[in-house]
């Protein structure tokens, strides 16, 4: 019998190739192989809604065949919006500021950002990241300190979350970054274990 209680939902992603979206590694750009992931994101959202939102203008190359030449080239051109920095892009408000000033460039003025801080309840967070998903909308999270290892290799970093699944009490997030994607506990990784927790970016068309 079908388990009534359990929810599922996950976006239609894309791949460059092998890689189930872009990749930091990619760049040659000292900067933006250390420090490009707030930039690599937007350049994700952006290539994301001119394929499956309609927002072409958004992506200025190929949208029917991305290539992994496009999209260092693309990265490089979303640099100086998101430009990376010895501290990283640390605060929604940061990416929020230079992730519109492109998207105003671009002809999408219209498109609004509203960032969720991570000290806020992980009940709206859920409400909000379900929201959005059931939309058809990544989330751009910024997870600073973690104290559990399973999330070493995300900490002070930005991703995107493209699913989640309700089973049973347990909320999963689908974490897109590196080329690949990861299930992981919304409550282990929203309870970071220290006061500077980051948080998410929702947009809205």
């Amino acid at each position: 019998m079908k388990n009534k209680d359990k929810t599922n939902n996950e976006i239609i992603y894309y791949t460059i190739g092998e890689s189930y979206g872009g990749q930091q590694d990619w760049f040659s750009d000292l900067w933006m192989y250390k420090g490009g992931c707030a930039a690599i994101t937007a350049c994700e959202m952006s290539i994301y809604m001119a394929m499956f939102k309609g927002k072409t203008s958004l992506y200025p190359y190929d949208i029917d065949l991305v290539s992994k030449e496009d999209f260092i080239k693309f990265g490089m051109l979303m640099k100086p919006y998101l430009k990376p920095r010895i501290s990283g892009i640390k605060t929604l408000q940061t990416y929020i500021d230079g992730f519109k000033k492109y998207l105003c460039s671009a002809g999408q003025d219209q498109i609004s950002l509203i960032g969720l801080d991570g000290g806020e309840s992980i009940e709206k967070a859920k409400i909000s990241i379900k929201l959005s998903i059931d939309n058809g909308i990544p989330i751009p999270y910024l997870l600073l300190l973690h104290k559990k290892k399973i999330f070493k290799d995300f900490n002070w970093h930005w991703f995107l979350l493209t699913g989640y699944q309700e089973y049973d009490g347990d909320f999963k997030v689908k974490v897109v970054t590196y080329g690949k994607y990861f299930w992981f506990s919304l409550k282990e990784l929203w309870n970071t274990g220290y006061s500077e927790k980051g948080g998410m970016i929702f947009l809205s068309l």
